[in-house]
């Protein structure tokens, strides 16, 4: 007999030897057959199996009900595992061990100001991945099957899509395996009735007020009226627009050259991006935009489309505000997409002299030291001791001057355009002050005048941008 979750499985490498896999179990026939499943293949694959269930708290008792149930069904069903071997020895396999957690959707929803499904969702995930830590596991299986994806392909349908969402969903994607996706709901209720496992029902499943409960049980059954194979034919569909939405993402990752690492996200060349036929550059754009959010790439055809767009912008400074406080510029010849930032320097702040200061989201450290030359560095300078033995920190302002050592005298605004430092950083960047006077600019560096000779006493000065999206991005400058 065809065993279509281990075909999946092997094809994908789903389950590689030795690998720990964290179930997530609702107690619904899918995950309990999951579970079930994987229990029984630990043998075949050799592996080791957790087992998590998380409490929406979204169905009063029934939510607890379901809790109970699971962790009855673990402690009965999955336990230690004795099996004997060809030699006549006995392998023995542990009990499969329950992680549990909850969590109130319905006030985290109200707090986040979004729906129940996606809070659910969210919460839920972030359950599974933080458990996955704790327990060490390389992967985390769900149940979502073979009607799953079919249903999730027609929803995608209904609200637009391109060939990313005709793919369906993925066998695999990060930590994530769906090992029942080529499984259907019918082989798996089969299969729990003939080995006489319970599992728990949730009404809600049957609610037509919810779209994808309408497709399943109004839209489905008329498709499947006109082709019984129905089923069969999308998946395929599926697994050829994948393979096609592969190659053109990895033709575009080819064509769109390096991506640079930036203080508070990355960029890639807007020239070549630019050159790019349309759908290449749409993908383009998306493979940097899950670079800069660490793979969640996620995002409208109408911002990719305006992403492609800032890259034949003739303005070298024009931006863009993207969902989830990121923002997208152009710099010059760069496509830069970062975390917004909020950086207040408007007041003038007293430089500690020693140590660090906080200055917005600048941390500024500075120490005495003896002045052996200029390093190389955007972050860090030296400033004389003897001429700036005092330092304030601020933004820039209307009519600061400032002359580079060996250059002629300019505005802070010309130097930095002269420079190329992006229009939308310019007002962030500490300038510092001494007996009011202009002593350094970050990223032009100090001022000639109060450039220490060598051997001189000097400060050295450092600055680094903190940032809850990344870790503190250091660099190193002298003034």
């Amino acid at each position: 007999m065809h065993d279509s979750m281990v075909s999946l499985i092997e094809t994908y490498n789903l389950i590689p030897p030795g690998s720990t896999i964290l179930c997530a179990v609702s107690g619904g026939a899918d995950s309990i057959y999951l579970l079930h499943r994987l229990y029984h293949l630990r043998p075949v694959f050799g592996f080791h199996l957790v087992a998590a269930h998380y409490n929406h708290q979204l169905r009063g008792g029934e939510a607890f009900c379901d809790a109970e149930f699971v962790q009855q069904f673990v402690s009965l069903c999955c336990t230690v595992q004795k099996l004997p071997q060809s030699d006549g020895s006995i392998q023995e396999y542990p009990a499969v061990s329950l992680v549990s957690g909850c969590g109130d959707v319905a006030k985290e929803a109200k707090l986040r100001k979004q729906g129940l499904e996606e809070t659910a969702r969210e919460m839920r995930y972030a359950f599974l991945y933080e458990t996955a830590r704790q327990v060490g596991a390389d992967y985390i299986a769900t149940a979502h099957h073979a009607n799953d994806n079919m249903e999730t392909i027609l929803l995608h349908l209904i609200r637009g899509c391109g060939l990313r969402g005709l793919r369906g969903i993925p066998p695999k994607r990060g930590l994530l395996i769906r090992p029942l996706l080529t499984t259907r709901r019918q082989e798996i209720e089969q299969y729990l009735r003939y080995h006489g496992l319970p599992w728990r029902e949730d009404p809600s499943n049957r609610d037509l007020t919810y779209t994808r409960n309408r497709i399943r049980y109004c839209v489905l059954p008329e498709l499947e009226s006109l082709n019984p194979n129905l089923m069969e034919r999308i998946s395929t569909m599926a697994q050829t627009v994948w393979e096609d939405e592969e190659y053109l993402t990895q033709t575009a990752k080819i064509q769109m050259g390096e991506i640079q690492q930036e203080p508070c996200g990355c960029s890639a060349s807007a020239h070549l991006i630019g050159q790019m036929p349309p759908p290449l550059a749409r993908r383009a754009v998306r493979i940097l935009l899950g670079f800069a959010t660490q793979g969640n790439d996620n995002c409208t055809s109408y911002h990719l489309e305006q992403l492609v767009a800032l890259c034949h912008s003739p303005s070298p400074s024009a931006s863009l505000s993207l969902p989830n406080g990121l923002l997208a510029c152009r710099e010059y010849d760069r496509l830069v997409i970062q975390h917004k930032q909020t950086v207040s320097l408007s007041e003038e702040i007293p430089l500690s002299m020693v140590g660090e200061t906080i200055a917005g989201q600048w941390v500024i450290t500075c120490e005495p030291t003896v002045y052996q030359g200029q390093t190389q560095g955007t972050f860090c300078f030296y400033l004389s001791q003897i001429k700036c033995p005092i330092l304030m920190v601020r933004c820039r302002r209307q009519g600061d001057l400032l002359t580079l050592p060996n250059r002629p005298r300019k505005t802070v605004k010309k130097w930095m355009i002269d420079e190329k430092i992006p229009a939308h950083i310019r007002n962030a960047l500490p300038v510092f002050i001494t007996d009011g006077q202009l002593a350094a600019v970050t990223q032009l560096g100090p001022d000639a005048h109060f450039l220490p000779s060598k051997g001189e006493l000097a400060w050295q000065i450092q600055c680094s941008i903190q940032t809850s999206h990344l870790q503190t991005q250091n660099s190193t400058y002298f003034l």
